[in-house]
């Protein structure tokens, strides 16, 4: 239970950092203040912040009480932080460093993987591909399938830095994977890529490989660069943080009512900054 309200106490913070509601440089209200906000005890509090001093979201200090950093100290590569900034909006820098990104890691993956894979790993990969052309001919989660092709491939490459990788870029992918899959027929445009990127590994080929998973990412550029050449605000990416559970006593209603709080708060700690 107690887990439940850290973990929910976190995703409101760190969403009302995200969302502009607490600004740079900007105090957290005194903790009495957040205890009564956010309907939860004094230690969930404490807890919540020293997981975002962690994540790099807020500092704290004897005089000058818990601040907000900037994003160039948070990390970027922790799922949270990244579900908040999906939930918030995704912006198109977010975006363009996550395409950079890609180009530098991926490529290089698939290289090691053609010269490493395991039959073992040829077997997840294919899974996961397999799950991916069930999406397109008779529906279902296709970016769940996507995520575990993509993660294959890091795995295939027996490095243990890319691996420890692969987990970081999960939620970085995931959102990428969002926007590229509601591009009309997207999915199913990318499939062929996708088993080309399969077939060289399969075939040993580290230089065919690479080539393929670069036709895969800069088509996967493409997408989103059309989505942002429509001048429509980017979707958000719902769904990767995990709500509190409801209790059947009254009391538990407080804990839905944080949010709400947390957003009149933020406004009137902006006005003061």
């Amino acid at each position: 239970m107690t887990n439940n309200f850290h973990k929910n106490s976190l995703d409101l913070l760190g969403h009302a950092i995200l969302s502009g509601r607490y600004g740079v440089g900007a105090s957290l209200p005194p903790e009495p203040i957040l205890c009564e906000e956010l309907g939860v005890s004094r230690t969930v509090v404490r807890e919540a912040i020293k997981s975002l001093v962690a994540k790099g979201l807020l500092s704290t200090g004897p005089k000058v009480g818990t601040r907000v950093m900037p994003d160039a100290h948070w990390n970027w590569f922790d799922p949270d932080v990244v579900a908040w900034q999906a939930r918030c909006g995704l912006t198109p820098e977010f975006l363009k460093d996550l395409q950079e990104l890609r180009r530098l890691v991926e490529p290089a993956a698939v290289r090691l993987a053609a010269e490493r894979a395991t039959p073992e790993d040829i077997v997840h990969i294919e899974a996961a591909y397999a799950g991916m052309k069930q999406a397109v001919e008779e529906g279902g989660d296709y970016v769940t399938h996507d995520l575990r092709f993509h993660e294959g491939l890091l795995q295939a490459s027996h490095n243990r830095m890319l691996v420890q990788m692969s987990k970081a870029l999960n939620a970085l992918l995931r959102t990428s994977f969002e926007i590229s899959t509601r591009i009309k027929d997207g999915p199913k445009n990318s499939l062929p890529l996708h088993r080309a990127v399969l077939n060289a590994v399969i075939a040993r080929e580290p230089a065919k490989a690479e080539r393929a998973i670069m036709v895969l990412i800069e088509g996967a550029k493409d997408d989103i660069d059309l989505v942002l050449s429509s001048r429509k605000k980017l979707p958000l990416v719902s769904g990767l943080a995990t709500p509190i559970k409801t209790q059947t006593k009254p009391k538990a209603q407080t804990q839905p009512d944080a949010k709400m709080r947390i957003q009149k708060s933020g406004a009137a700690v902006a006005k003061n900054h």
